[in-house]
């Protein structure tokens, strides 16, 4: 016979036989709650994949990251320019992008040629007000880049067609190849906008010497581009060559011309996607080899001589003698002086004769300005007249 239990002892065992059947039930509700809460952020974060894509979700927690390129989900988006100049890319990431070309030729919108004017500098443009009063009137024509010191910050006021338009910069020395490199970031930049089609590489100390009307007829209407290059058989030349060279250059093809450039948007990707002349003219063309003046002259005229005018655009007096040109000031600013480098001359334009044959100068002093925004009106065909202060 069983011993007799307590009634109080079997009710507190019945108590806990009930707590642990019970137990089991509540862990499943609280799995199937956090299944339940998983499956809606799972179908939460795919509707806003969808249809915000994944650059806004990571941008709304980052505000001060502004992307250059953003997911395209319509046409415009593949057609219109970066809306700011400065973006997080370097320059593998920047060249690479900047070599897209489209392999159906027939644009499907409207496209209206621009030209980029590619300012190289170390800091600031003492002669932009000049240019301003050039630009005028043709916004839709025409787009600007600042290449700088990365530690210049420009101060140019929000109304200038100036304003925010410098790219991200890196040092560059005169004769080294960061030059090359500065001047290829400037094009790469400019080749992010499917609409411009030339390309003019200039320096703080260059003006235009006619309207933008002229210009831009002068340069839209050329069948090739405004590079020197040039075959100088002295010192200076091809005395500068390198037997390290080979193969990819030989001394019959080494040319030399000045870096100041005006080149169609097919040359500009051909100096940009270049990775067969660069690595030789980076390690065998150094001091007293000045690369800025013989990798674009001769790395263009291997790859494409029947495009090439193999004259500049840009006018210079080397008369005083010296390494460099002459630099004119405020008391060289005259109508007779303006009227001898515009004046006459001859050269080969579209396989004719023109006297129209520089349509920029260098090199001008800060103190230039205020003569040349005096006779502009009258000589360079653009720009309003100054009052005269009292």
């Amino acid at each position: 016979m069983l011993p007799r239990v307590p009634s109080a002892e079997v009710a507190k065992d019945g108590a806990t036989r009930s707590h642990f059947r019970a137990f089991p039930f509540s862990l499943l509700k609280i799995l199937l709650l956090f299944l339940a809460l998983g499956l809606g952020f799972s179908l939460l974060s795919l509707y806003l994949t969808r249809y915000f894509g994944v650059q806004n979700v990571v941008t709304t927690s980052r505000p001060s990251y502004r992307p250059c390129f953003e997911e395209p989900n319509n046409f415009n988006r593949w057609i219109k320019p970066p809306s700011n100049s400065m973006h997080s890319m370097n320059d593998e990431e920047l060249f690479w992008r900047a070599s897209f070309v489209p392999r159906v030729k027939k644009y499907p919108f409207r496209r209206v040629p621009k030209v980029a004017f590619m300012f190289l500098a170390k800091g600031p443009l003492p002669l932009y007000p000049l240019w301003e009063e050039f630009l005028r009137g043709h916004e839709r024509l025409y787009s600007i880049y600042v290449h700088s010191l990365p530690s210049y910050h420009a101060n140019f006021p929000p109304s200038s067609v100036f304003y925010q338009r410098q790219i991200p910069s890196q040092v560059s020395e005169w004769g080294r190849m960061s030059m090359c490199d500065a001047e290829r970031r400037l094009l790469a930049n400019a080749l992010l906008d499917l609409s411009n089609e030339w390309f003019v590489l200039l320096s703080e100390s260059c003006i235009p010497l006619f309207n933008f009307s002229i210009i831009y007829k002068y340069l839209t209407k050329s069948q090739h581009s405004f590079v020197g290059s040039f075959d100088d058989p002295g010192p200076h030349g091809r005395g500068r060559y390198n037997r390290n060279m080979l193969p990819e250059v030989n001394i019959t093809d080494w040319r030399k011309g000045s870096q100041w450039f005006a080149v169609t948007r097919t040359l500009a990707v051909n100096i940009v996607e270049d990775t067969t002349f660069y690595p030789k003219f980076k390690e065998f063309c150094r001091p007293p080899c000045y690369v800025d003046e013989h990798y674009f002259p001769t790395m263009l005229s291997i790859r494409a001589p029947q495009l090439l005018a193999n004259r500049s655009f840009t006018w210079v007096d080397w008369s005083r003698g010296g390494p460099h040109p002459a630099t004119f000031g405020s008391a060289d600013i005259t109508e007779e002086f303006l009227k001898k480098v515009i004046g006459d001359r001859s050269c080969i334009y579209n396989n004719q004769p023109s006297s129209v044959c520089f349509l920029f100068a260098r090199k001008f002093a800060p103190s230039a300005l205020e003569p040349l925004l005096n006779l502009a009106p009258s000589y360079l065909g653009f720009g309003q007249k100054q009052q005269k202060q009292s």
